[in-house]
């Protein structure tokens, strides 16, 4: 399933939510493309999402939090 932008509704398109998941969707599909070619395969979007999420995701934030582009965090 492709998620285009232009299928979005503006205030969707806008929200802070639906940016951060086009970015961590992309690093995704970056992850798929690098692993697919270590192994001389395609290996499909749900194990390069889960090897990605277990491997690169906490840090992959964290320099988004620093950079100042990832979702605001609410303080207690």
């Amino acid at each position: 399933m492709r998620v285009l932008a232009e299928d979005q509704p503006q205030f969707v398109k806008n929200s802070v939510l639906y940016k951060e998941f086009l970015a961590e969707r992309e690093e995704i599909l970056k992850h798929k493309w690098i692993e697919s070619e270590k192994a001389g395969a395609d290996i499909g979007f749900e194990k390069a999402l889960l090897d990605w999420i277990v491997k690169h995701r906490s840090n992959w934030r964290q320099k988004r939090l620093k950079e100042g582009r990832g979702p605001v965090q609410a303080t207690a």
